[in-house]
């Protein structure tokens, strides 16, 4: 073991000095290539992954250091940016990446809710379903959800906050969008067998959905991520609020700098593979447009529950392999199986050590409430 650490403690040195030396040059983007193709044989232990991914984390956050002035200049460039992109970009990408993935193995990895996003872990002894239920809760007591509303989800994932609701207010009528036949179709079934007859379910891709009624509330759980121009989104989601109307947005977020996800080398392996076209927020960055909808209140939710809960995804492929594979084989190819089976891994160690810097206050979730003015104090603001 000491020979192994003595090892994994050369590599990480290794990979700090090529960084120092090369800035990310050529012959470090080589090197990562040849450290992801031996990773991909699932031959590397995971103590030595978690490692690399810090260091990776570390040059991240070195590549977004400076003054405050600085970090301000970029940031306000960023919001300014993303006014002149369309809604969204390389939304197949990312639903390929995701969304089609059969639904048999987001079943054997998810909690009981199938909540593909953070979940809230209140004590130390909760499980994944107890934490999916208490995040699911939160969400529904901040987006000020009562019975008799009517409630449209944006990006509904495989339906957990849409049933959520559906099942505690029963006399509200919900709307989920998806951006997925596999995961309407899978909704629906799930909501016959739970007999929830308040819930539709609309296939649509954001980038040119219109919503078929107005909404007292609208709730979006991590869709915003995938979306660029938020001035755009956000004066579509006021059309589709009644007067008075509130909006609550869940999104993982870093504490003050916004990027995109973008492949400019082998270390954006995430936005390779995982994230086409997605955007880190920064915890404010909602906050430069409010042109049509009012910041009521805003929260933010430790990483280190998106940390646990992305540990507990692991836990269950690991316990799941054998099932799993088989999964991956029929979605990726037989020959292709074991390296998507290590990438899906090393997806949710990414994350995890991502949520879990910094004791979970780098990056976290954020949670907001905007409110559209009722028409009284919008005619009189006119």
């Amino acid at each position: 073991m000491s020979l192994v650490y003595h090892a994994q403690a050369v590599v990480i040195r290794l990979l700090t000095w090529l960084y120092d030396l090369l800035q990310l040059g050529a012959v470090f983007d080589a090197f990562l290539k040849v450290v992801m193709r031996v990773t991909e044989l699932d031959v590397v232990p995971d103590f030595i992954i978690r490692r690399g991914i810090r260091l990776l984390l570390k040059i991240r956050l070195q590549s977004m250091a400076g003054s405050l002035e600085q970090q301000l200049e970029r940031k306000m460039a960023f919001v300014q940016e993303l006014k002149c992109l369309p809604v969204a970009v390389q939304t197949a990408a990312a639903n390929e990446q995701h969304y089609e993935v059969p639904t048999e193995y987001f079943v054997l990895v998810l909690g009981r809710h199938l909540k593909y996003s953070s979940c809230l872990y209140n004590n130390p002894g909760e499980g994944l379903n107890e934490a999916e239920r208490n995040m699911l809760a939160l969400c529904c007591a901040r987006a000020r959800l009562a019975d008799g509303q009517s409630v449209l989800e944006l990006g509904c994932g495989w339906g957990s906050m849409s049933l959520f609701m559906a099942q505690a207010f029963p006399n509200s009528s919900i709307t989920a969008v998806s951006n997925s036949s596999t995961q309407r179709e899978f909704i629906q079934r799930r909501a016959r067998d739970l007999d929830v007859r308040n819930l539709t379910v609309i296939t649509a891709d954001m980038v040119d959905f219109q919503a078929p009624s107005t909404y007292d509330r609208i709730v979006s759980i991590e869709m915003f991520e995938h979306m660029k121009n938020y001035a755009e989104l956000m004066r579509r989601i006021s059309t589709w609020l009644k007067p008075g109307g509130a909006l609550f947005v869940h999104i993982f977020c870093h504490k003050s700098n916004p990027y995109h996800f973008e492949v400019k080398d082998e270390s954006d392996w995430m936005a390779r593979y995982f994230f086409s076209g997605g955007t880190m927020p920064s915890l404010d960055l909602l906050l430069y447009f409010q042109q049509h909808l009012a910041l009521q209140q805003q929260w933010w939710v430790n990483g280190c529950h998106y940390s646990r809960t992305l540990e507990a995804w692991l836990v269950n492929q690991d316990k799941f392999r054998k099932a799993i594979m088989p999964i991956f084989a029929q979605t990726y190819g037989r020959d292709e199986a074991l390296k998507w089976f290590v990438y899906w891994r090393l997806f949710y160690l990414a994350c995890s050590e991502l949520f879990n810097y910094n004791g979970g206050e780098e990056w976290g979730v954020g949670h907001y409430l905007f409110m559209k003015p009722a028409a009284a104090a919008a005619s009189k603001a006119a």
